[in-house]
Formats: structure tokens, C-alpha cells, sequence
């Protein structure tokens, strides 16, 4: 056989063996599919529940459930001084700026107690919050935090809890003075002076007794505090106090302070369906009264002038 026919058939041979295993390579007998590579899914970021203004918030305003909600915020994110839900954990050392940021007012020893148990617990409830005054503007969606914020029993809760304009002033009430104990923080009422009448005129005789006068010297007065407490219990139907924190204005605050001095003050409790009238003086100030004696067919009798 010539040495050319020899080449060929060898070309041949290793070219059909060739074909054999690409024909064998893309039909493999096992019946397998060929793995197809996917991309991994994305981690998913956990989240965090962050209590924020369901509204803007100005300041005095006093919060409600409704002014407030849970929003959803990526754990590497919060703050420190964000108020969560507790349901996640979350970052719990503040930085050197948010430090400066924080309140530096005192706070009083036993709600800085009942807050760090309760916060420990559950990283601070919703409800905690409600009824807490709104010190600095607080936009919708911004998360809430303490140094916007002030709670019933922190530093300062008085003087962010009051009306722009007006003034916070006590008077000492008893059972008696205080309708029984059944006037409660945010209930409106008048205040009635009661005082001895100037009897240095009339001689001194068995009808010559003390005689008293009454009258209203403010009403519709909003009560802000019974004693230190800003807001009864929830199934509190009457509370007990020495002394009584009335919100008034300033020109009232100096009628108030000068009708405490010429006698005893009464609180009278207004009905919710009576609180929409004017609030405030009823008169400049208490008029002077005096007793007159006077001779009827020879038996004296006195009258008390106003």
C-alpha cells in the first residue's frame, strides 16, 4: 500500500475518534440535566420597628395615640436615641454627638427608675408616650426622640405643658373646697372666694356676730395638676391634695393671688358640656363689703353693704 493512502486513512481515523467524543461529550448517557448556575438572592436587610410623628407635631402639643406610629427602619440605621419597639436589637451606645444632643435636664428619681426598667423590658411602648408634650417641632415621619419630647414627671413637664401666654398657679384646697375630691387634672372649674365682712362699725352687741359673703372670682379655669400629679389613674374616679394648680393668665394670676389673701377659695367642678364659655376674671377684684346697723321701730338690725 502506498505511503500517501497510509497517511489518509490515519487522518481519517483520528478525525472519526475525534467526532466520537464531541458526539459523546454533548449527549451524556447519565440522562442528567446540565446544572444551570443561578445568582444567589440578595440578603435581606433586617428591620426594626421606629416610633415617628404620624403628623407635625408643635410644640405644647400634648401627644395622643393618633399622633403617633411603628415605622419600619433598618437596623443599621437607628439611632441610638430612636424609640423602638424592643422587637429587635438595636445599637444602645449613644455617640459623643448625639450625647450633646441629648436633655441635660435632671429628671425625677422615680420616673428615671420606672423608665429604665420598662425600657429595658421593651425597648419603650407606644403607650408610655401618650399624654408626653411636644417641646421642639416634630415633623411627619421624623422619628420621635426624648430632647423633642417631654414626659409627665420629667423636669420641665409643667412649663411645656402650658398654654403660650398663661400661668401656672396653687392654691390649697381640702376634701371640702375640692368637690370631695372629684375634681381631677383637665377638669375646668370656678373658683369661688368666701371672706368675713368689715364689721368695725357697728357696735359690739349679741347681733353683732360675723357675717360672711361669697362670689365667684374665676371661672372656667382648667386644672393642671392636683398636687404633683398631671394626669389620674386610669380607673382613678376622685383624687386627694393639699393644693391645686390652676392655669390662668397673668392679669388673673394677680386677682387669684390677691382674692387668697382676703379669704378661703372654693373649687366648683363645671360640667364637660359647660367648658366652652369665657375663662378667666369674673370682676377686676372682690368688692369691699360693710355692715350698717339699723334701728326698725326701736330693734337694730344690721345689713351687710356691697
Amino acid at each position: 500500500m502506498k505511503p500517501a493512502r497510509i497517511i489518509v486513512i490515519c487522518i481519517a481515523a483520528v478525525a472519526a475518534i475525534g467526532l466520537a467524543f464531541v458526539v459523546r461529550a454533548m449527549g451524556s448517557s447519565s440522562g442528567q440535566p446540565t446544572a444551570v448556575a443561578t445568582a444567589a438572592p440578595a440578603e435581606t436587610r433586617p428591620m426594626a420597628k421606629v416610633l415617628v410623628a404620624a403628623k407635625d407635631l408643635q410644640p405644647g402639643q400634648r401627644l395622643t395615640d393618633a399622633d403617633m406610629t411603628w415605622k419600619d427602619w433598618p437596623v443599621d440605621e437607628v439611632n441610638p436615641v430612636f424609640i423602638t419597639d424592643g422587637s429587635v436589637p438595636v445599637p444602645s451606645s449613644p455617640t459623643p454627638a448625639d450625647a450633646e444632643k441629648a436633655d441635660d435636664k435632671p429628671e425625677g428619681a422615680v420616673a428615671s427608675v420606672t423608665r429604665a426598667a420598662t425600657d429595658l423590658a421593651t425597648g419603650g411602648a407606644k403607650a408610655d408616650y401618650i399624654g408626653s408634650v411636644v417641646r421642639e417641632p416634630i415633623l411627619a415621619g421624623e422619628p420621635i426622640v426624648m430632647r423633642k419630647i417631654v414626659r409627665a414627671g420629667d423636669s420641665g413637664y409643667m412649663a411645656a405643658y402650658l398654654e403660650p401666654g398663661m400661668r401656672a398657679m396653687a392654691i390649697r384646697v381640702t376634701v371640702e373646697t375640692a368637690a370631695g375630691g372629684f375634681i381631677l387634672p383637665g377638669d375646668r372649674v370656678d373658683v369661688v372666694l368666701t371672706r368675713e365682712t368689715n364689721l368695725s362699725n357697728v357696735g359690739n352687741s349679741d347681733s353683732d356676730r360675723a357675717k360672711f359673703t361669697s362670689a365667684t372670682v374665676m371661672q372656667n379655669i382648667k386644672v393642671l395638676a392636683i398636687d404633683q400629679s398631671t394626669r389620674a389613674g386610669d380607673d382613678a374616679q376622685a383624687v386627694i391634695g393639699a393644693t391645686a394648680t390652676l392655669e390662668v393668665g397673668p392679669l388673673d394670676a394677680e386677682a387669684l393671688a390677691l382674692a387668697k389673701s382676703e379669704g378661703e377659695l372654693s373649687l366648683v367642678l363645671r360640667s364637660y358640656a359647660d367648658t366652652g364659655g369665657p375663662s378667666g376674671r369674673v370682676a377686676a377684684s372682690p368688692r369691699q363689703s360693710s355692715a350698717v346697723r339699723i334701728y326698725r321701730g326701736g330693734a337694730p338690725d344690721v345689713v351687710v353693704v356691697q
